[in-house]
């Protein structure tokens, strides 16, 4: 008996298997019946054979992902406490998000910022402040995702003016590390399709490496949303890999790698039926291991509608643990190595989101069509076939348009406003709105309730 398996059984080409799927399908087309397309334009196919296999090099984290958990910066004691217990309790992150200066030697304080890796998100820009606490930190690890290009997409507005946000950044750049974020979420809750993400974060980012240099490239990071869709998902974050080492490449820039920041996207959550929310995030926090993510944030089932709260954040932050030490997803970053659908469908995003890529390039460049309304058009014409799937039922969100709890309400229990806000306010270009699929159907149960 020979040693190997398979040995004994001869092999089976594709077209073999495709001659057998027709002869079962009993005159039905095979194309029509099991052939499927994408938003994106990606033709799927019922089966994937290694005549598919692409043997990508994918240059994915040498180490497993963090467990990160976010933190708003009130009160600079209670933020610290919440962060130490965090810590204690299984995660070895911290994203603290702050609207203004903060005491940072109260919020750090207990914490080792040299082993524990530590995000700031701010949401104001303050050179002087951002360069004193790095210097305080005065670690590789620590990560601020600074953005004005996202923040000017974000509400529509520089957070000064263009010339003064980019005087702060450059000043920012020449004496920090790990200083520019982009913020590739944004586009995914907005409702971009999953090329479009890709190409919009690699063309963003490229904005940043033609202004400040080639140098600047081993201080970007990136921040990204992931979906429901769960290999495409995961094809997502490698294929972005992929762009970003071709894109360096013709900057003549080797041996700089994607940091790539995490969390489930809030574009398919919802207020009724909550606790399927947890579903949602466990899937997706399993395509951003799978997908090679460097940190992961989960976010908690209530996020939409509750303040921060002790239960949801502990549950959001044990999934990650379960999914890390149960589920054996611990070193995962190459798991998905050499699947034939996962490499394939991998290429074919990478392959699409550069030709937009290009595109924007050969128009002026991203800001520019940031600035003339492009982009936002782009999305929203993706965002809209996103709705109209909804409505139509091919997007199912479970408790909302699908097995409707006629009995559940929740009118009484929303601490917070879950609906995108309408701001009275000039902007100088149209904002990327951020929305949940969900809204509309909610606004109308919430007024019959």
């Amino acid at each position: 008996m020979s040693n190997f398996l398979f040995d004994e059984f001869e092999p089976v080409s594709a077209n073999a298997w495709k001659q057998k799927i027709q002869v079962d399908l009993k005159g039905a087309d095979y194309n029509e019946t099991l052939l499927w397309q994408t938003e994106e334009g990606i033709t799927v196919r019922p089966f994937y054979t290694k005549e598919d296999r692409t043997n990508s090099q994918i240059n994915l984290p040498k180490k497993g992902y963090n467990i990160c958990q976010t933190i708003f910066i009130d009160d600079e004691k209670i933020a610290n406490s919440l962060a130490v217990d965090a810590l204690k309790r299984g995660a070895n992150a911290i994203q603290f998000k702050a609207v203004k200066k903060f005491d940072y030697k109260t919020v750090l304080h207990k914490i080792d910022v040299k082993k524990t890796t530590i995000y700031f998100k701010l949401s104001f820009l303050n050179a002087d402040f951002q360069i004193e606490l790095s210097n305080f930190c005065n670690s590789e690890n620590t990560f601020f995702q600074t953005d004005i290009i996202g923040s000017l997409g974000k509400i529509g507005n520089w957070f000064i003016n263009l010339k003064e946000d980019h005087k702060q950044l450059d000043k920012i750049i020449s004496r920090t590390h790990n200083c520019i974020s982009i913020s590739g979420d944004l586009y995914q809750n907005a409702g971009a399709n999953l090329s479009q993400q890709l190409a919009y974060s690699l063309a963003h980012a490229n904005e940043y490496l033609n202004y400040f240099g080639k140098e600047v490239a081993s201080k970007i990071h990136f921040n990204f949303s992931v979906g429901s869709n769960y290999f495409f998902e995961i094809a997502k974050l490698r294929a972005f890999r992929i762009l970003w080492e071709s894109l360096l490449n013709e900057y003549d820039v080797k041996n700089v790698e994607a940091h790539i920041f995490t969390q489930p996207s809030l574009r398919n959550k919802t207020i009724y039926d909550y606790n399927v929310n947890m579903l949602r995030t466990t899937s997706e926090c399993m395509s951003a291991i799978l997908g090679g993510s460097n940190t992961i944030s989960n976010v908690s089932y209530d996020e939409m509608y509750h303040k921060s709260n002790e239960f949801g954040e502990r549950i959001s932050r044990n999934q990650l643990l379960i999914l890390q030490q149960e589920s054996y997803l611990k070193e995962a970053q190459n798991f998905a190595d050499g699947a034939y659908y996962i490499e394939t469908i991998t290429n074919q995003l990478a392959e699409k989101a550069l030709t937009i890529f290009q595109q924007i390039e050969k128009a002026g460049g991203f800001l520019h069509q940031l600035k003339a309304g492009i982009i936002q058009r782009k999305i929203q014409e993706s965002a809209s076939k996103e709705d109209e799937n909804f409505n139509d039922k091919k997007i199912v969100l479970l408790g909302t348009n699908m097995q409707i709890n006629k009995a559940d309400t929740m009118k009484q229990d929303l601490e917070l406003y879950p609906f995108v806000k309408q701001r009275n306010i000039k902007t100088i270009i149209t904002p990327i709105i951020r929305k949940r699929i969900s809204e509309t159907v909610e606004k109308e149960r919430l007024d019959n309730e």
